[in-house]
């Protein structure tokens, strides 16, 4: 049975973008369809910014092949056992995968069947929201009821949602992330018991994987309500060995949405509200970059003392010393704990960073002979400088060095 529409975007441009639009059109001059998919639909529908444009075709991997190179266009074949081939339009590529169905799956891997039938290959996708499509003048099909789950912000699994679990753990992990970036605070039920039950099969997965989404997750703009409910389930006791604070997360996220970009590395300090010990083995522990990890153990309890007054000055001075993400990081942390009040974050965001205007060679222009005493002069200018706010004027930085200088 053919699939009908259910409604058509007003916008649909990014579809008829080169690189799509010529694959689409190529394998339709051939009699086949190809559709957009997954994501790219879903953020169309919601009006939010596109990112890859992924296609679904009935047609077979070796037929999408020849017809588009018969068309010319470079294919490459990235993922040919499960009938995924890349198209490559003047250096833009595009993913082409045939419709198929799982007739055995092996967590993130699958044995698949190729078919020509929409709905069924909607039904081995993970949610209903993720199994949208749609066609170059921007008509949407719904197989299995997608749509008005986008619309009204519930996250379901497609079928039974052990069953989908069961097949990959990793969609425990997805559920909260998409409850984060596109759930209106609903949970649903039946997701949320089997992800209670299979909790423990997150053990199996690798570290990289749980972070990917955990980052994820935090990354949204309002990631409270998913984090709240994956405590619920039970699924954070799974993932770190010490209990968390979704308060004090959710007292900086709720400075975040007043000064500044949500930013994972520091929501995942503020949740686990931590020392530096614990911090720096549970970076280690989701094999977090060497810089994550420096980052977030930095942030771990206890913070930097602040001042509890500060000016311009005082800005200008913990910019230099620490660095602008830093200062920011400390700020919004130390406010969500309730240790500083009232900190002048805009100064922070806006204020240029100080860099000392002058270097060695600059001390060596003045006589002063290659050895410890050009290090000396610059420690003492750079105490100078910053007692005296920094000053940008050239003559008085040369009169200051050369006083210096002549000093020692």
């Amino acid at each position: 049975m053919a699939l009908a529409p259910v409604t058509r975007l007003v916008e649909a441009d990014w579809l008829k973008a080169e690189a799509p639009r010529t694959v689409i059109e190529t394998l339709g001059a051939a009699g086949h369809t190809a559709r957009a998919v997954g994501g790219c639909v879903r953020d169309a529908v919601l009006e939010r910014p596109i990112g890859d444009i992924d296609l679904a075709t009935d047609a077979r991997p070796e037929t999408v092949t020849a017809c588009l190179e018969a068309a010319g266009l470079k294919v490459v074949p990235t993922g040919i056992a499960h009938g995924t081939v890349t198209a490559v339009v003047k250096g833009r590529p595009v993913e082409v995968t045939t419709l198929r169905t799982d007739v055995e799956t092996y967590g993130r891997h699958a044995r698949v069947e190729f078919t020509d039938d929409w709905r069924a290959d909607a039904r081995r996708r993970d949610f209903t929201m993720n199994a949208l499509y749609a066609d170059l003048d921007g008509s949407i099909y719904d197989p299995v009821g997608g749509y008005d789950d986008l619309k009204a912000g519930v996250v379901r699994f497609i079928g039974d949602a052990r069953a989908r679990i069961t097949e990959d753990a990793l969609r425990i992990l997805r559920y909260f992330r998409f409850l984060a970036w596109f759930g209106h605070g609903h949970r649903d039920n039946e997701a949320m018991e089997a992800c209670a039950a299979l909790r423990g099969s997150l053990r199996i997965l690798s570290a990289e994987r749980v972070s990917a989404e955990l980052l994820k997750m935090l990354a949204a703009d309002d990631p409270i309500p998913a984090v709240r409910a994956m405590a619920a389930a039970g699924v954070t006791d799974e993932l770190f060995e010490k209990p968390l604070s979704v308060e004090r997360l959710a007292r900086l996220a709720a400075l975040e949405a007043q000064y500044a970009e949500p930013d994972a590395i520091r929501r995942l300090a503020g949740w686990l509200d931590a020392g530096a010990a614990y911090a720096r083995h549970c970076g280690q522990a989701l094999r977090l970059s060497n810089a994550q990890q420096e980052r977030l153990a930095g942030l771990a309890n206890p913070l930097p003392d602040l001042p509890p007054a500060m000016g311009e000055h005082e800005v200008r001075r913990l910019l230099y010393h620490w660095g602008r993400q830093r200062l920011i990081d400390v700020a919004l942390l130390a406010m969500a704990d309730g240790t500083a009040r009232d900190l002048p974050l805009a100064p922070m965001g806006v204020l240029p960073v100080p860099r000392l205007p002058v270097q060695g060679r600059d001390v060596l222009a003045l006589g002063v002979p290659a050895g410890p005493k050009v290090g000396a002069i610059i420690h003492a200018f750079e105490d100078w400088w910053v007692k005296a706010d920094f000053p940008a004027d050239k003559a008085q930085v040369r009169a200051r060095l050369a006083a210096l200088a002549a000093d020692r």
